[in-house]
């Protein structure tokens, strides 16, 4: 098995995990047309999916101390088909609820296992050039998981193009049991007890805990700004179409370039400075969002994409820094925190956009950003 082929497999598993976990996004002013929900109802599809990952991510080290590595990562893609396959059959948005709901719950083996993989089987020196591949696959996922729904719902309905989001999940659920060797240096740690017991101290220490509530911060501005946007140019005078709004995550794309020169900024400016820095800029971003031009919302939501990943990208590496023990158990009870915020700015997102239309959810959105800054500014490490 190639060194290459397993880089390949691994950047497939993140694809995999994030094509399904944003399938539903682009598609919401639709859906809520066509089942008759309001915009709050319907975003219960994105905050089942991300309420199930938070409360399975914590956990799923456990699981594949159990079932190995490999193994849990094939047997959850494989698994993932079958709900997606019966989101094209329901008649309510309760049914379609339930059916994200178990979508999330299979999301975590993949996604979480395949980064403590990579960080057992590749040399240290090797481990950032395949985490890099493995987050521009996660990357790539979750803009095709926009995207392509979108497009094919224009063509071909949007029953069939869930369809062909199963049949893409099969298919790269095979590429990963063929090229995805088994795990050779894992090393069982302590059980579930010993995980829990390492979960409760990381809760006791104050710049982990305000990296959490960054973390719960940057997926609840993602969601809201990027569920909602779509209800904004869904609605007259922008009138845009499923693919239209699915090209909306083009912006999403914008990051990859950009993110790997956050080490040499935090070198140059200081960790605290270059967020806020960064957080200054996404409020600016999020302001854009009320302007009427297209190619000033573009603009704007090309910011928010930009300022949010360098944001997830510093905060990820700050709680692997911060954490001098059970890293893993810190970097899962981060990734809670993060989607446990998704679920919450799709919820009050949707009670925002009820109430106040857009300029209530931009307000929503610039108040977490403000006090994201708070945080940093207050709570973080010189």
């Amino acid at each position: 098995m190639s060194f290459d082929t397993r880089s390949l497999a691994i950047a497939t598993a993140g694809f995999c995990a994030f094509v399904n976990l944003y399938n539903v996004q682009a598609l919401l002013p639709d859906l809520a047309a066509e089942f008759g929900a309001s915009a709050s109802e319907v975003s219960w599809l994105m905050t089942a999916g991300t309420g199930a990952i938070a409360l399975t991510a914590p956990f799923t080290g456990v699981l594949a101390d159990v079932l190995g590595r490999k193994r849990l990562i094939t047997a959850a893609m494989f698994a993932v088909v079958v709900p997606t396959l019966l989101m094209t059959l329901v008649n309510s948005i309760p049914a379609f609820v339930f059916w994200r709901f178990v979508e999330g719950l299979l999301l975590p083996p993949i996604f979480t296992v395949a980064v403590a993989y990579i960080g057992d089987e590749w040399p240290p020196a090797d481990v950032p050039r395949v985490a890099g591949l493995y987050i521009s696959g996660t990357s790539i996922g979750g803009f095709c998981g926009r995207f392509i729904p979108g497009v094919l719902t224009d063509l071909i309905g949007w029953r069939l193009a869930f369809s062909v989001v199963a049949l893409l999940t099969l298919v790269t659920a095979i590429i990963v049991a063929r090229m995805l060797p088994p795990e050779r240096n894992f090393v069982r740690e302590g059980g579930f007890l010993s995980s829990l017991r390492q979960m409760l101290r990381h809760l006791r220490d104050p710049q982990l805990i305000a990296t959490y509530a960054i973390g719960f911060g940057v997926l609840f501005n993602f969601i809201a700004t990027f569920t909602y946007v779509s209800f904004h140019l869904a609605a007259p005078p922008y009138l845009f179409s499923p693919t239209l709004l699915g090209a909306l995550f083009f912006t999403y794309l914008a990051s990859s370039p950009i993110v790997p020169w956050v080490g040499r900024a935090i070198a140059l400016f200081g960790r605290r400075p270059f967020v806020l820095g960064v957080i200054a800029l996404w409020i600016i971003g999020a302001l854009l969002l009320l302007a009427g031009p297209i190619s000033v919302i573009m603009t704007g939501l090309t910011l928010c994409a930009i300022c949010g990943m360098v944001c997830q990208a510093i905060s990820t590496g700050y709680v692997a820094m911060t954490a001098k023990e059970g890293r893993s158990s810190a970097v899962g009870l981060y990734g809670t925190a993060y989607y446990v915020g998704g679920s919450a700015g799709a919820f009050l997102g949707g009670i925002a956009w009820t109430f106040a239309g857009w300029g209530g959810c931009v307000a929503m959105i610039v108040a977490m950003q403000i006090v994201i800054g708070a945080i940093v500014a207050t709570a973080w490490g010189r």
